[in-house]
């Protein structure tokens, strides 16, 4: 019998950095969050990406809102790329269990 986990009870593992200084990361996902609260953040940063891109699109006195953009993408790009790290693992582990 193979035993699956659901997505509900799918984890981040925080093995994807984000923000480097210096060629190493400052920052990285944390690991143990639910995919499922982990991408509703990484949606939630991406619309405040949209708004503040939008923003810097039309204020052209100052780059905050760009630049604020472009960590906020980041972050919720580290998240997106952890969550599919631990989609992938789980689709290998189960596809490998059932072909034994």
């Amino acid at each position: 019998m193979t035993e699956t986990n659901s997505p509900a009870d799918l984890k981040t593992i925080g093995l994807t950095p984000f923000i480097y200084c210096a060629n190493q990361p400052l920052f990285h996902v944390s690991a143990g969050v639910p995919i499922g609260d982990a991408l509703a953040q990484a949606s939630d940063l991406l619309f405040l990406v949209k708004v503040f891109a939008e923003d810097a699109a039309y204020d052209k006195k100052t780059d905050r809102y760009a630049w604020g953009a472009h960590f906020l993408a980041a972050m919720s790009k580290a998240v997106i790329d952890d969550v599919v790290k631990v989609i992938n693992h789980q689709r290998f582990t189960t596809r490998n269990k059932t072909q034994v």
